[in-house]
């Protein structure tokens, strides 16, 4: 288990009298490719203490919803069912109403040896772990997961995308040799009885009844109606895609055989499904960054004897692999990497002053300029502007939680052209992408939406009205570069 993987939330020691090691998994919700998991393992080997695998879902953060409940359920369905092949216990927790689950960590507390959890950079997550260390007389070790570089292999964040591929490609080799173990499960002895669910919840005989009373584990065999009764926002359906670790191999296995290969050339067409569709499975901790390169080097029929010996900072030639799988490593490792570092390094990583200062600059210069067309949330939320394409994607977003990866970024384009000022255009992009988009409230997603203004970018010419010096898209060149007649009338809506 790497050092650099394991943080100290707080200073104070392990319970000598402890009857469990708790994991309380939060960011990697896996059994497999997961260093938390695999932490949690070895403190229960070493000190013949048996493992709970604690397993929330709170009711009251921003954006819950029917489509972000699910998908994290369907993934708690998977966890279950595999912990219970091992006979681990299990206690999947779905918060009833907004509070309920508070004190639940404090309570198994009192009866574990060692917390480990999963140190995640972004959302809430960061400050409800912290603060609940602080709360705990026992000790509590948050283990990052999240890529291929360790968060705390950095020291600040980086301005460029190129900066950080160079220091990717001087650091990054030696810490592949340390990857997760593909099974940390299988480490363990099997449990206290035949597989299965029944089995797996006997397990939980260490926890006390009356914990068990106060915080009853979910009952996950009908979804549907667990979620139906959730105060949470019911007007964002599930979309059609399950979540959990099961479906995240069909879709990398799909993806490694079927489309990794037209990556390069089709990955940017919208009417042609080359992208990997993989981020909502990352982003709930559904699959590994690691398992994903793994299954890609495989496919490449690749050895790290082909790394070049160059930090070039060049996206394409270091890994020495084909040019379709080292176009899908850059954004696999490079941004969403540097998004994850920013996260951890930047405090108020999704403000409009965490812009670099010529974006800034050049954004307040053109603040007062006239629109064309001008749109408040409610008539883009709802997809009613005069551009067809814009439209199309808004609409895809609200459908199927995704919208495909160029058009993304030609969305968050046009809000800034249509918003009545950069920062009501900030605002907008992440309360439509966080409220629909099954990827979002990650690092990855907040990276992306602020570098529509400029983080991350240089200065582009000629300045133009409302962007300045921003980088510009617009959806007549994109028409003129793709094909989009199709997904138009795929997506027009009602």
């Amino acid at each position: 288990m790497p050092a650099v993987r394991i943080r100290h939330c707080n200073d104070a020691p392990a319970a000598a009298g402890g009857s469990f090691i708790l994991y309380w998994m939060i960011g990697a919700r896996r059994t497999r490719w997961n260093f938390g998991l695999q932490r949690a393992v070895e403190l229960s080997l070493g000190h013949g203490l048996p493992l709970l695998v604690l397993e929330p879902l709170r009711a009251g953060y921003r954006w819950a919803s029917d489509r972000l409940h699910r998908f994290v359920i369907d993934g708690m369905i998977d966890n279950e069912a595999r912990l219970a092949e091992r006979g681990i216990a299990c206690y999947p927790y779905v918060e009833p109403r907004d509070g309920a689950g508070k004190g639940l960590v404090e309570a198994l507390a009192e009866h574990a040896a060692v917390i480990v959890t999963d140190d995640f950079p972004a959302f809430f997550l960061p400050r409800m772990v912290n603060a609940v260390a602080q709360r705990i007389p026992l000790r509590v070790e948050a283990i990052d997961s999240n890529g291929l570089l360790p968060l705390r292999a950095t020291d600040g964040p980086f301005a460029t995308a190129y900066a950080f591929r160079r220091f990717l490609q001087r650091q990054l080799p030696g810490h592949l040799k340390a990857a997760p173990h593909p099974d940390p499960l299988r480490l363990l002895p099997m449990g206290i009885g035949a597989p299965g669910v029944r089995e797996a919840r006997r397990a939980r005989r260490h926890v006390p009844s009356a914990i068990l009373e106060r915080w009853p584990p979910a009952d996950l065999s009908e979804p549907d109606a667990l979620i139906a009764h959730l105060p949470i926002d019911h007007s964002v359906p599930p979309a059609d895609v399950r979540g959990g670790s099961e479906a995240a191999a069909e879709r990398l296995t799909a993806f490694v055989e079927g489309a990794l290969d037209r990556y390069a050339s089709d990955g940017n067409h919208p009417e042609r499904d080359a992208t990997s569709r993989l981020s909502p499975y990352l982003h709930f901790g559904h699959v590994s960054a690691h398992e994903v390169f793994v299954r890609i080097a495989a496919h490449e029929g690749w050895t790290p004897a082909r790394i070049s010996p160059r930090a070039s900072g060049r996206r394409a030639g270091w890994w020495g692999m084909s040019e379709s799988a080292e176009a899908f490593l850059d954004q696999l490792v490079t941004w969403r990497e540097l998004g994850f570092g920013r996260c951890l390094h930047v405090d108020r990583y999704d403000a409009y002053e965490a812009l670099p200062e010529w974006a800034r600059k050049t954004l307040a210069e053109h603040a007062s300029d006239l629109r064309e067309s001008t749109y408040g949330l409610d008539d883009l939320e709802r997809a009613r502007t005069h551009d067809p394409l814009w439209n199309a994607a808004q609409n895809q977003l609200r459908a199927e939680g995704r919208i495909h990866n160029y058009l993304r970024m030609l969305w968050g384009k046009k809000i800034l052209e249509w918003s009545e000022s950069p920062r009501e255009a900030l605002r907008i992009m992440i309360e439509l992408n966080d409220k629909y988009a099954l990827d979002g409230r990650d690092p990855n997603s907040y990276t992306g939406i602020l570098w529509i203004l400029g983080l991350h970018d240089r200065a582009w010419g000629p300045e133009r009205p409302v962007f300045g010096k921003i980088r510009y898209m617009s959806s007549a060149n994109t028409a003129r570069k793709y094909r989009v007649r199709g997904y138009i009338e795929k997506y027009a809506g009602p």
